[in-house]
């Protein structure tokens, strides 16, 4: 089930490169997508997704935390999606949610900053200062949320495997490239790939059922074994488990629930089964 992941800045060419790798395996090829099932499946508007891995947060937003549920419900979405395996990914933020697992071919493309002019002046019709001004400000707004969600910068070339500057490089031989990295024996399928890509997307399943509760749980599993980990203490630990039971009854998967949660009556940390 190998599984490929594109990062790139708009009008770079990466829906192309992306288009072409998958007709080449023959493999499922997404990106808006995922959005329309997290929409779906967590009943929000899906232009609420798009804005979330997009813009910038907003001062409200920092303080409600409205975008850590957005952006839960699209990696839940796109973990579910990804354990079907045989994907090229080339949507929004789909490398910061796979970062820890080994087989996926996680690449970055960059292109020339005149030749994205020229894309964005031809597929809108406007001027070079405006297609100019456009493309400033959306490079802005994917570095301030990946900074602020995630503390990390979109263009560090250590979150992927490879970059490719489409500057020198044809799409061609991009795909040609990227087609030979995929056969190395780090980016094979294997049990422990699909176990690790599993135990993930029940974790953000969970989150993202919780998240408009419990902003800032953590969850955890491991087969089944499911640990939720709330940071600040509560008032009532048993109505707190019982709620958060309640809240993923129908998820499946579950095999055993514990909870680490601590009292704000009691100095202490207690695991709760």
């Amino acid at each position: 089930m190998p599984i490929i992941t594109i990062s790139r800045s708009f009008c770079s060419k990466g829906k192309l490169v992306a288009e072409k790798v998958a007709s080449t395996l023959s493999y499922q090829c997404i990106s808006r997508e995922i959005l329309l099932e997290a929409s779906e499946q967590f009943n929000v508007p899906e232009i609420k997704l798009a804005r979330a891995i997009h813009d910038g947060p907003t001062v409200y937003e920092r303080f409600s935390h409205g975008k850590e549920g957005y952006i839960a419900f699209i990696k839940a979405a796109l973990l579910n999606r990804l354990k079907t395996g045989d994907i090229v990914y080339h949507g929004l933020a789909g490398h910061f949610f796979v970062q820890d697992i080994p087989h996926i071919l996680k690449i970055r493309l960059l292109a020339d900053k005149e030749a994205r002019i020229i894309e964005e002046m031809a597929r809108e019709n406007v001027t070079e200062s405006v297609a100019q001004k456009r493309l400033a400000k959306d490079d802005k707004e994917r570095c301030d949320w990946s900074t602020y969600l995630y503390k990390i910068d979109t263009r560090d070339p250590e979150l992927y495997d490879l970059t490719l500057n489409l500057k020198q490089v044809s799409v061609e031989d991009c795909v040609t490239m990227i087609l030979s990295a995929l056969k190395l024996p780090y980016f094979r399928d294997t049990e422990d790939a699909k176990v690790t890509l599993e135990n993930l997307a029940l974790s953000a399943t969970i989150k993202a059922t919780i998240v408009h509760k419990y902003y800032n749980a953590e969850v955890s599993s491991q087969a089944g074994n499911v640990v939720i980990k709330l940071p600040e203490p509560v008032a009532q630990i048993e109505k707190t488990k019982d709620d958060l039971k309640s809240l993923i009854k129908n998820i499946e998967g579950i095999n055993e629930l514990y909870f680490n949660i601590m009292s704000n009556t009691l100095p202490r940390t207690a695991m709760h089964k």
